[in-house]
Formats: C-alpha cells, structure tokens, sequence
C-alpha cells in the first residue's frame, strides 16, 4: 500500500519528520511552508535537494491539488487546530505535533471530526517510543513495581532571547503556551501514562522569572492526584543556565525505583526492583544516544501510523492520547489562574484564558 504524503510546516522540528516519512517508505508528494524558503533549507540541510516534491505556501491549495492519505502537520501550536480540522474534514489521515491543540474545545471538535469521518489522527508524543520509556512501562504492566508512591517529572532547559526571536508566535498565550506546554509535555504526557489511572485533581503555580518580553511563564511546578492513590509532581521550566540539564522522571513502587535521565529522558539512570526478572529486564535497552532534545522515535511514530493506515485502525498514540497530555498543562494552566487545585475531567479551558 503506497502512502502519499505531504508535511506542513517546513521549520524546526520538520528534519525529524520528513526523514522517518521517506525511511518508511511514504511516497512524499508535497511539502508546504507559509516561508518558501524554509522548504529549500529543510531539503538542503538533508542533503534532499534532489527530491522531486511539489512545494506550497498554502496549504488549502495544497489540499485542493493533491491527492494525500495523510498528512503531517508541524506549524506552530496556535494553527494545529485549523488545519487539522480541514484535513480531517476531507478525509485526509492525520499526525500532528505536540500540542495537539491550545484549548479542549478544538481538541474535541478535532476527536469528533476523525471519529465522523472515520479518519485517523494521531499526535506526535514520540517519547512513548523511546526504548526507555517502553521498558518502564512493560515493568508497570506486569507488576514490577508493585504498588505506586510516586511519579515524578523535572524537565530543567535553556531558552534564551534569539529562541524566542526565531519566530513571532513563541511566548504568546494565543499561539504558543509556555514552559509546561512546549517544553515539559512530554515528561507530563509519560507521567499520566506511567500513572495508569485516571487523574482527579491538578494543582500548579507558573512565574515568569527571567522572560520579561514573553506572556507565558517559564516555571511551572505543581501536583497531580491519580485516582489509585498515588501522587504525581512536576517541574517545567526554561531558565536553566546557558544550556539545558535534564529531563528526569521517576517512578517509585513498593517493589522498585526506576529513574530515567539524561536530557530528553532517554537514559535509564536507575533500574532497581526486588524481582530478579524485572532487575534483568535492563538489560533490554543498551546506552541511549541522544542527537537532540527531540529524542530518536519520530521513526518509531511513523512506522506505528504507517501500520495503522494498512490495518484500519488508530495509531497507538492517537488524537485522546494527545487530549489527555494537554489537559494536564491546562488543568496546571487553569489552576494557577484560580489559585485552587483543579478537578478533572476538564472540559472549558484554553490558553486564551490565561495570565500570569
């Protein structure tokens, strides 16, 4: 089954997608930029130059012209909503980035659209993939770590001034978020994960400490309640100095500790568990290394999608995966304006309602 494909969004995150396309085996028909120029330095860093695709600077006339199974959407966060929504309208197989959405409410109308539609629609949350990650997960689901104390995520980054200056949308309410949202939801989305139950309540405190020109808060810290007791924390925050440290999470059980590390959580730093068999299980996963803070599993993301197109079903992380890591950040979001612990489910909230 040939997969045509086409990606919007040509920018910085782009060189992790298009690879994991073409290393699948997706025919590439058509990538498209509101920047033309971005495309041609995205084929050039590489080494695509010679790739024969058509290009646009519209993505609806990209959609009206071309005939795609899916598509990849890599824009800034505040237009995933939009463009998801037309691709799905028309029946177009969907993987967008991180985060899915900036309110629930498009997240629902977008979960409604490929449940209508029949469509597939999946969010691009690839640390899931990472062989870290999927051996703590195997150690929660055969009882490993028996019962659950804690969960815990830091995610300790730099971003400076020419980070934000690279575009206008970055630091603003209205089309980015802040720290929690561009930066630590992937540690919040393998939290809720690594959590195995249903969250009841989020409480959170955001600051903006060395980002005076953004709207956005470059700390959050706060506290989750799963409903099986346990209890999760967090920490996200931009203001390390001159480069990143860490993202950290770790998983504490009656019967094991498990901490992964390094800076994109790809590094198991700490395996320890009573049962010998769930001790030998470490031996899995070999030493990680790490080419970027995105990690190594976009390929792993696209292989999985790719599977679900042929089988007719949702890709493992698909559109209420990517539901449940944003309403995590909003519910922290929506914590601090109120000042009061939140309770999920969450239903009516978004970055449009947010101040610091």
């Amino acid at each position: 089954m040939s997969i045509r494909y086409a990606l919007i969004g040509c920018g910085r995150i782009a060189p992790n997608h298009l690879p994991s396309a073409l290393g699948c085996g997706m025919e590439v028909v058509a990538l498209c930029d509101i920047n033309p120029q971005a495309i041609d330095v995205l084929l050039e860093g590489l080494n695509l130059s010679e790739l024969h695709v058509k290009q646009y600077s519209d993505y609806q006339r990209m959609l009206d012209c071309e005939t795609l199974d899916m598509v990849a959407i890599a824009t800034d966060s505040g237009s995933h909503a939009g463009i998801v929504k037309e691709c799905l309208s028309r029946g177009i197989a969907v993987l967008v980035e991180k985060p899915m959405a900036l309110s629930l409410a498009d997240a629902d109308e977008m979960l409604a659209l490929s449940e209508k539609h029949n469509v597939l629609f999946g969010v691009c949350q690839q640390n899931r993939f990472n062989d870290a990650s999927l051996l703590v997960k195997k150690a929660l689901d055969c009882g490993g770590f028996g019962k659950l104390s804690h969960v815990s995520v830091q995610v300790r980054w730099w971003r400076d001034a020419d980070y934000y200056a690279q575009d206008s949308w970055r630091g603003t309410w209205e089309k980015d978020g802040g720290a929690l949202m561009n930066q630590c939801i992937h540690g919040l989305d393998l939290m809720r994960w690594f959590g195995g139950s249903e969250i009841t309540s989020v409480s959170a405190t955001l600051a903006n400490r060395y980002h005076p020109y953004l709207e956005v808060e470059d700390v959050g810290i706060g506290f989750v309640q799963f409903s099986h007791g346990a209890i999760g924390s967090f920490e996200g925050t931009t203001n390390l100095y001159k480069k990143n440290l860490e993202e950290r999470i770790t998983v504490i059980g009656e019967n094991g500790t498990a901490v992964l590390g390094g800076e994109c959580a790809q590094q198991i730093e700490v395996w320890e568990f009573s049962d010998p068999a769930i001790e030998a299980m470490r031996d899995e996963v070999g030493i990680s290394i790490q080419s970027s803070v995105y990690g190594t599993s976009h390929g792993r993301v696209y292989a999985d999608f790719k599977h679900a197109l042929q089988r007719g079903s949702q890709p493992t992380v698909d559109g209420r995966c990517g539901r449940d890591a944003l309403e995590l950040v909003l519910a922290a979001y929506k914590s601090h304006v109120q000042k009061m612990p939140v309770s999920l489910p969450l239903h009516d909230f978004g970055t449009s309602s947010m101040q610091l």
